[in-house]
């Protein structure tokens, strides 16, 4: 059954959107993201305008991000302090990020700088987690006593205006995290993703929190995060499609409560190498389309 989309203009088979909704919600709750690297990539694959895939992206991320957080705060599994941190950094980055977004569009290379950036993010951050997954996985497997450190401490940590992060355990610079919120702000204006695939790894190896806490804050800082770009995106570019976002967001709703189920049967490790599978192989399609040459090189995409 097709659903025409107002704002992509173009029908889309109902059952299709529902089922990705449920997907990148079960992506959401098992591994903190809000799953948009996959989103809006799948969207684009399937015809979606990839400015209105970007927009209506963050307004679906929104919804899923906000089930999961619930599902975990109820576990207390997250640190509401460091999570306000970050949304404070987040929303300065968003609205940087939405003006960028309108300058490309206006020049015409939005499309070839979102498939660039996903290139070139996924492959970098997917390669180091999976080193690091690897090794953190063969150290556990190694017979006798061993200690694992939280994190290193960089000089990172030694920047003013420090403050104590009870539930992470952490006591360091407000500036950091600030800076990785305000990066990933910028990333959900442009890209239409909610960050996680970055902010996870930054909030375990830069920052230094548990990898029990970190799930439930990244998806906390998401939701808020997606929200302010979702009403940008809705008011300066006119590019989130209700019809669209609004089938992702009921499967995307139930999906996000499965993968926080799922979450808690795997280790901390597997998870993190399942993760860096998944945005490497999200890369390698998209490197694969920016070389291979089009089965029709005259054909206009909208």
């Amino acid at each position: 059954m097709d659903i025409y989309l107002p704002i992509a203009e173009m029908s889309v088979n109902v059952f299709l959107l529902l089922g990705l909704g449920a997907f990148f919600g079960f992506l959401s709750g098992v591994f903190g993201v809000g799953g948009g690297f996959l989103m809006t990539p799948l969207l684009i694959f399937i015809g979606i305008p990839p400015a209105v895939a970007v927009g209506s992206a963050a307004a679906q991320l929104l919804a899923s991000a906000t089930s999961g957080a619930i599902a975990h705060t109820r576990k207390r599994r997250v640190d509401f302090r460091m999570g306000g941190v970050l949304v404070a950094g987040g929303a300065v980055g968003s609205v940087v990020g939405v003006a960028v977004f309108a300058w490309l569009r206006s020049m015409g290379q939005v499309e070839l700088v979102i498939a660039l950036c996903y290139v070139l993010l996924l492959g970098s951050v997917g390669g180091l987690m999976l080193v690091e997954s690897l090794r953190a996985l063969i150290r556990a497997n190694k017979p006798g006593p061993h200690r694992r450190r939280l994190h290193k401490h960089l000089w990172l940590h030694g920047l003013p205006f420090k403050l104590r992060f009870h539930q992470s355990r952490l006591y360091i610079s407000v500036l950091m995290p600030l800076a990785v919120g305000a990066a990933i702000g910028m990333l959900a204006a442009i890209m239409g993703v909610g960050g996680g695939f970055i902010m996870v790894p930054a909030m375990i190896y830069l920052i230094g929190m548990p990898t029990s806490i970190v799930i439930g804050t990244s998806l906390f800082q998401i939701a808020f995060v997606t929200a302010v770009t979702t009403f940008l995106q809705a008011y300066a570019n006119q590019t989130v499609d209700i019809v669209l976002a609004l089938l992702l967001t009921i499967g995307g709703v139930i999906g996000a409560q499965f993968g926080t189920k799922a979450a808690t049967y795997l280790r901390a490790e597997q998870l993190r190498i399942l993760l860096a599978l998944l945005v490497l192989a999200v890369c390698g399609k998209m490197a694969l389309d920016l070389v291979i040459p089009p089965a029709d090189l005259y054909s206009i995409a909208r």
